[in-house]
């Protein structure tokens, strides 16, 4: 097992005990790591405390990852009471239901906005703030979430898969750029798992049963194969690796029919 004992992270993403974001941030947790997780409003705060409370002596911060400001006091909490950071989880994803509805001729202007926006621009920006928090403790690891609708055509995924190309671009430009630094981003691709963020998009059960009859290991994934692949990353076994997409997803990925 992965010893996080004395390191800090911060995970961004939980919405419930379903997420893959909390799935990771237990994992981070049992192997001794201190968190901050954060929380997307306030719709969705007490289900994120509630969860927290499973850590040990965790910081929970209100984080619009839309809102710069948010962004900053979010980091500013984390200097005061970690003095650095290892690591950070990022997922965050969003687009309207009304874009996952439509053809995705039809996108608009501003559905284009948000999915880009939330899904792909807020690991540029969380990764700017914590760049000088993780260069005090000499490098670090961020891991974000991404899924193979980035590049392949995925019924109802439209925006979604735009975004997610467009963050796995982002993670290898900002590999280039913190290398130097001794900072390691990547990607996990994930089969599809029933999380909140799924249940938003059609046609899910369709998925999930796709994965059963065609996947290599004739199966699905569960969030805790999610959370092992990060702590690889997250901890010195992946000290090695920077700029990758690893797919956790039965093998689907490999299946041309």
């Amino acid at each position: 097992m992965t010893d996080l004992a004395g390191k800090h992270g911060l995970v961004v993403g939980v919405a419930n005990k379903r997420s893959l974001s909390w799935a990771i941030a237990q994992a981070a947790g049992q192997a001794g790591a201190r968190l901050a997780v954060t929380y997307q409003g306030e719709r969705l705060e007490e289900n994120v405390r509630k969860l927290a409370d499973q850590l040990q002596s965790p910081l929970v911060l209100p984080c619009d990852v839309t809102d710069d400001a948010q962004i900053a006091a979010v980091f500013e909490a984390i200097d005061r009471e970690f003095g650095g950071l290892d690591f950070v989880v990022h997922g965050a994803a969003f687009a309207p239901q009304g874009e996952l509805l439509n053809p995705f001729v039809e996108t608009s202007r501003e559905g284009f906005r948000t999915a880009l926006e939330v899904s792909a621009y807020s690991l540029i920006a969380l990764a700017r703030q914590a760049r000088p928090l993780m260069e005090r403790r000499g490098g670090g690891s961020i891991v974000t979430l991404t899924y193979l609708g980035s590049i392949r055509v995925l019924p109802n995924y439209n925006v979604m898969g735009v975004a997610k190309a467009a963050l796995e671009a982002g993670v290898r430009y900002l590999a280039s750029d913190l290398g130097p630094s001794n900072i390691r981003v990547n990607a996990i691709s994930a089969g599809p798992v029933k999380t909140l963020a799924a249940a938003g998009i059609p046609g899910l059960s369709g998925f999930l049963q796709a994965y059963r009859e065609r996947a290599p290991l004739r199966r699905g994934i569960d969030a805790a194969e999610v959370a092992d692949t990060a702590m690889y990353l997250i901890g010195p076994a992946g000290r090695g690796m920077t700029g990758e997409v690893l797919f956790v997803d039965a093998g689907y990925h490999v299946m041309g029919v």
